[in-house]
């Protein structure tokens, strides 16, 4: 009992020590953005006495982050959108090794993990793209998009073990049925895979919503920024107003706030399956 209560009160204070590391600088920035700048500047750490909600007004209209939102939507809705496709088609035949040498594919895609990052090789690739195929090349935003979907090495190994964790006997059933391949992963097996594509969703939306590198290496052009590299700008436009670059803060960590509310239930058991049943 006494070992039991023990670890009560070492998990509840770790729990603690957790909330506090990732609540606490939230609350900050959001209670820094709802104030005026001489209040900031009288009390930068202070709770906020008169609410400003015009700052946010502001920060969207002056800091043109109408553009830059839309981009990102754009960039992150469609790219994940593929990634899970092209990752559901692959992770499918490997699992079930329906394909030749599936072991070595998936020893591929584990080992490409550890490998440097391969920006120097995808800017070269970028721009012999973009002087052959145009659209698809540098400084496009569908090149960027296709960019992104090649990110696939997490979530395809996570589809592999889930998929070896439903039965084999469907896929007899199917064939029996007369159900064609496609027909058979996107209406049958793709809607028990619900928990791990949630879990891959929101791991390839933040990469691509959050990435800030990437659009600086390829796409230099104001018209395709996303809202990260529009976040720079915002606040080298307006200098050390804390409160309006707290605003375009919050501004951009709210979708992904928003998306992980709704699909958080998924992701536990997703992360899980992926990477323990084989």
């Amino acid at each position: 009992m006494k070992n039991s209560r023990s670890f009560a009160i070492l998990s509840y204070a770790v729990v603690a020590v957790l909330l506090v590391l990732y609540l606490v600088p939230l609350i900050l920035v959001l209670n820094v953005s709802l104030k005026s700048y001489p209040e900031y500047l009288i009390n930068p750490i202070g709770f906020v006495k008169e609410i400003q909600w015009s700052n946010y007004i502001t920060a969207w209209t002056e800091g043109n982050f109408a553009n830059y939102f839309i981009n990102s939507l754009i960039y992150t809705g469609v790219a994940t959108v593929l990634t899970i496709i092209v990752s559901v088609m692959g992770a499918f035949p490997v699992a079930r090794k329906y394909v030749k040498w599936s072991g070595f594919i998936y020893m591929f895609f584990l080992l490409s993990q550890f490998l440097p990052n391969p920006m120097v090789a995808q800017y070269k690739l970028m721009l012999g793209f973009k002087e052959s195929l145009g659209i698809f090349g540098y400084d496009t935003k569908l090149g960027y998009i296709v960019l992104k979907t090649t990110g696939t090495g997490v979530v395809f190994m996570m589809f592999v073990g889930y998929i070896k964790s439903i039965s084999r006997e469907l896929d007899e059933a199917a064939g029996i049925d007369g159900s064609g391949y496609i027909r058979y992963l996107f209406q049958m097996v793709t809607p028990l895979m619900k928990p791990v594509i949630a879990t891959g969703v929101i791991l390839t939306a933040i990469g691509i919503w959050n990435d800030f590198v990437g659009p600086i290496m390829y796409l230099p052009s104001q018209a395709n920024y996303p809202i990260t590299f529009g976040l720079k700008e915002f606040k080298g436009q307006y200098g050390n107003n804390w409160p309006l670059l707290a605003c375009g803060i919050t501004i951009v960590a709210a979708p992904l706030i928003i998306l992980y509310t709704f699909i958080q239930k998924y992701l536990v058991d997703g992360a899980l399956a992926g990477a323990v049943k084989s």
